[in-house]
Formats: structure tokens, C-alpha cells, sequence
């Protein structure tokens, strides 16, 4: 293992029957990690979702959030492909901190631009790499309509949209306000954090209830003023993380349709791993997240089977 910055090839070499080497550098947002791999001779992820949970093991691999793999861009109208596999093997369609260590490792790498046009399973993502060392990414649009987030909730908003609808989960009674940032996310309102919810136990149940087909996100919010947010989240399929970046934005988007807080504002989020900063252009319908994305360490890990 090394400290230094990831150098532009990337192989997988044989070890044995059972496992084999693989290039990869480490990255994090926030505390948010990930594994990343340099595959941009490739159209498809060279390591599997099975390899992914091995290699995300944090005692018997490296450990991470994900993996996430830099790909060949489909068409001339994008520069690369993200794909990401969680810690359990499931993938995502979006990650906001992912897409931002995604960019910082583009640059490490030579791929050295202002912004890029990463085609990812959410649409276009375009990240912009700025001058004090952070990253802004155009998010793209949220989706509100409450049967393409996807949630069964009955709708009771504008636009067939979920704001703070009521359902029961875990023994408790919820209101729920649904966003898609590509990603679905269930988003509530608590007034203190530390004692109004179970995490480890509210989070899970939450995350795989009925009324969400494709499992959801779960962030749990504290207002704490009008332009400063502070967020708990259970990752689908990562479990408890550090920070969040789509859950960021769909919190922002959910604070400001049901009043909790004004719009036109640059929001600070809050999140256990450090704050994040959103802007939600209701005229354009544009989400904007700025944060850090750093280096952490690279090297080749085995890839082997669980126990």
C-alpha cells in the first residue's frame, strides 16, 4: 500500500485460485469512502458486485462505501461513465459524494479539465472543479412525483408529489417527504436529532418498507436556522455513512416544499463527516452541491472470498 497519487493504468493480476490483485486508489468525501478503479479502456465494470463486497469488507478487504469504477463515455456528448457498487453488492443509480472523489481521481489520473460530463445511471452529472480545492456538481433535476421517486405513498402535494405525508414503520408513525435525485430518498423532520429517533433500528426499517419498491435513502433532519440544515443518514444498501451527498440535496429540495426553511438560499448541510453546501434553483429546477473530495491512499488489494 502507498500514499502516492493513482498512476493512469490500472490491471488485475492473478494471485491465486482464489484471488487475485487489483489496482485501486482510495478516496473520500466527507468520510464517505470509496474505492476507485481506473477502467476507462472498459465499458463495464471489470470487478463484479460479489468482488465489490469484498474488497468494501473492512476487515478483510480494504474498506469502503463503495467501489466506484471510471468507464469508457458511451457517445462523444459525455468524457466517462460512473457505476458504483455498494457495500452489499447492490448499485445505486447516483452518488453526490461518489461523483465528486470520481472527479478529484479523474484529475489525479492526468484527465486534468475544468469540469466534466460524467454519464452515470441518473443521467448527465457535470461536476466543476473549482479553484479553493472543492468541487461543485450540477446535480441535475429533482424528481418529485411521488410514483417515479418510487414510493407508494399517496400523493398530497403539488405536482403528485409527498411532503411530509404520514406513514407507520418500526412502531411509529413518520412524515415522510419524498425526493429522487436519481436516487430515491425518504426525508424527515425531527426536532433533536439525538432523541427523537432509534437510528440503528428506524433507519433499516425505513430503508426496506413496503412503500418503497426500490428500498430508499433515509435522512433524518434537524432545522437548526433558516439557511443551516443538519442531517442523520442510513445509505440504501451501505447502511449508516458519514455523509451523503444526493440525501443533502433532496433535504434542501424537501426543507424548502414544506416550509421548514425559505428558498433562494445557499444551504448549509450538516452531516456527521462535515457540511456540504446546496443550492436549489426553483426556476431552472437545477440542484447544486459543493464539497471536498481527497485522496487518501492507493495500492493493489486481493480480491478473495469471504469467509
Amino acid at each position: 500500500m502507498t500514499s502516492s497519487r493513482p498512476s493512469s493504468s490500472s490491471t488485475t493480476t492473478s494471485l491465486s485460485a482464489t484471488a487475485s490483485l487489483v489496482d485501486f486508489s482510495k478516496y473520500e468525501g466527507l468520510g464517505n469512502d470509496f474505492i476507485l478503479i481506473d477502467d476507462r479502456d472498459k465499458d463495464a465494470p471489470s470487478l463484479t458486485p460479489e468482488d465489490s463486497v469484498s474488497l468494501c469488507h473492512r476487515n478483510f478487504g480494504i474498506g469502503g462505501d463503495g467501489v466506484i469504477f471510471a468507464l469508457k463515455a458511451p457517445t462523444d456528448d459525455h468524457d466517462f461513465t460512473m457505476r458504483i457498487y455498494n457495500s452489499d453488492g447492490s448499485e445505486p443509480e447516483m452518488c453526490g459524494n461518489g461523483i465528486r472523489c470520481f472527479a478529484q481521481f479523474l484529475k489525479d489520473l492526468g484527465a486534468d479539465a475544468e469540469s466534466y460530463r460524467v454519464n452515470t445511471l441518473a443521467g448527465t452529472i457535470i461536476p466543476v472543479m473549482n479553484d479553493d480545492g472543492t468541487i461543485t456538481v450540477d446535480m441535475g433535476e429533482p424528481e418529485l412525483i411521488g410514483a417515479n421517486v418510487p414510493t407508494t405513498l399517496e400523493s398530497n402535494f403539488d405536482g403528485d408529489s409527498v411532503v411530509e405525508q404520514t406513514m407507520e414503520c418500526n412502531g411509529k408513525t413518520w412524515k415522510v417527504s419524498a425526493v429522487s435525485m436519481g436516487n430515491p430518498h425518504a426525508v424527515i423532520f425531527v426536532d433533536d436529532l439525538e432523541n427523537d429517533i432509534a437510528f440503528e433500528s428506524d433507519g433499516p426499517a425505513l430503508e426496506s418498507a413496503d412503500v418503497f419498491p426500490a428500498r430508499t435513502n433515509v435522512e433524518f433532519v434537524q432545522v437548526m436556522d433558516e439557511t443551516h440544515l443538519k442531517m442523520k443518514v442510513w445509505e440504501r444498501g451501505a447502511g449508516p455513512t458519514l455523509a451523503c451527498g444526493t440525501g443533502a440535496c433532496a433535504l434542501t429540495i424537501a426543507a424548502i416544499r414544506a416550509g421548514k426553511i425559505p428558498g433562494g438560499n445557499k444551504v448549509r448541510v450538516t452531516l456527521p463527516g462535515g457540511d456540504l453546501f446546496i443550492e436549489w434553483n426553483e426556476e431552472t429546477n437545477k440542484v447544486y452541491m459543493t464539497g471536498p473530495a481527497d485522496f487518501s491512499f492507493s495500492g493493489k488489494a486481493a480480491v478473495k472470498e469471504l469467509p
